[in-house]
């Protein structure tokens, strides 16, 4: 089995080649979303320094969101047409689960978090229970306040990790105090390599997509979407 995974959910553009049970190859870039640009150099630089070929991978996967939107819609877009070129299936892969299995096994809570702009993030709360990572929320696009307040009334030490952790780390500590603890550097951020794991966990469980179902999940309608819709509300 060969899972072939990016995740382009945030600045990171990132790729990776799962087979069986080992990464063979990852790629990791984090400077600015320049994803367009960066992410088919990527995949074809890995794809050759594996010495394999589009034909060799079994499925492909993507973080599917929440995120950029534009991002997710370049590697979306980018995983359903190799997807649909060599007729092999897709995995979707939520971003905040992949990003939460950045730290498998942690005995904490684990709190990603993606910069939504204005104060908020998008957000789930996870726990390692019995070696499965269980979400314990829906997925959320939340103010960092009613963030804090939801983990105020959760039990134990939390492990937050995700691009918004610079932004917001301050607040939350000064809010939850030395329950707080920061991933390191190498844990932090999005990695495809946890988008192909969890994709090659669903691939043997045979949860496999059509490159034709594959869509981002947004979890909220974009800014400009939003300002639409309230110039046409003022309108009326």
């Amino acid at each position: 089995m060969r899972i072939l995974a990016v995740d382009t959910s945030t600045n990171v553009a990132s790729a990776a080649i799962l087979e069986d049970e080992v990464i063979i190859g990852e790629y990791n870039c984090n400077r600015g979303k320049t994803h367009s640009q960066r992410l088919m150099p990527m995949v074809q630089h890995l794809m050759e320094t594996a010495g394999l070929t589009v034909s060799d991978i079994d499925a492909f996967s993507a973080s599917i969101g929440p995120g950029s939107f534009t991002g997710l819609r370049i590697g979306v877009t980018t995983i359903k047409a190799m997807a649909f070129a060599a007729e092999k299936p897709v995995i979707s892969v939520h971003t905040l689960d992949a990003l939460a299995y950045n730290i498998p096994f942690a005995e904490n809570l684990v709190c990603p978090m993606i910069d939504a702009r204005n104060n908020q993030v998008f957000t789930a709360i996870y726990r390692f229970i019995g070696g499965k990572l269980e979400r314990l929320t829906e997925y959320l696009g939340i103010p960092v306040t009613e963030l804090a307040d939801t983990l105020r009334v959760m039990d134990g030490k939390i492990t937050f990790l995700g691009d918004a952790c610079s932004m917001h780390k301050e607040y939350f500590e000064h809010e939850l105090g030395d329950r707080v603890r920061i991933a390191s550097a190498n844990t932090a951020l999005a990695k495809a390599s946890s988008v192909a794991i969890l994709a090659g966990k669903a691939y043997r469980e045979g949860k496999l997509e059509s490159y034709y179902d594959m869509v981002p999940f947004y979890l909220r309608k974009s800014q400009a979407e939003r300002e639409r819709e309230n110039r046409k509300v003022k309108d009326d």
